[in-house]
């Protein structure tokens, strides 16, 4: 399993930005995926989840301004992030639960002025 996140970076309060994961590895069509964010010495936060169905479940922090979509054709997983606040500052990490939970490398994104 391969999981390779993009997109981050430096934006300012009230900006966007969308990250993307790249999965490989396994049947992507057959599995939830999820984005998770940490900081350090911060517990990590479950943001957002989409079924194999394509069901989406949020976080309430980020509800109504996040959305987490996938492409299966392409085995990839986005989350589009608008409204950015400076307490989304965190590094995102791709997620799946199969045999054992995995995780990218993560993107940090900074919400900033």
């Amino acid at each position: 399993v391969q999981l390779v996140e993009s997109g981050g970076g430096l934006v300012q309060p009230g900006g966007s930005l969308r990250l993307s994961c790249a999965a490989s590895g396994f049947t992507f069509s057959s599995f939830a995926m999820s984005w998770v964010r940490q900081a350090p010495g911060k517990e990590r936060e479950l943001v957002a989840t989409i079924t194999r169905d394509g069901l989406t479940i949020y976080a309430d922090s980020v509800k109504g301004r996040f959305t987490i979509s996938r492409d299966n054709a392409k085995n990839m997983v986005y989350l589009q992030m608008n409204s950015l606040k400076p307490e989304d500052t965190d590094v995102y990490y791709c997620y799946l639960r199969w045999n054992r939970p995995y995780w990218g490398q993560g993107t940090q994104v900074t919400v900033s002025s």
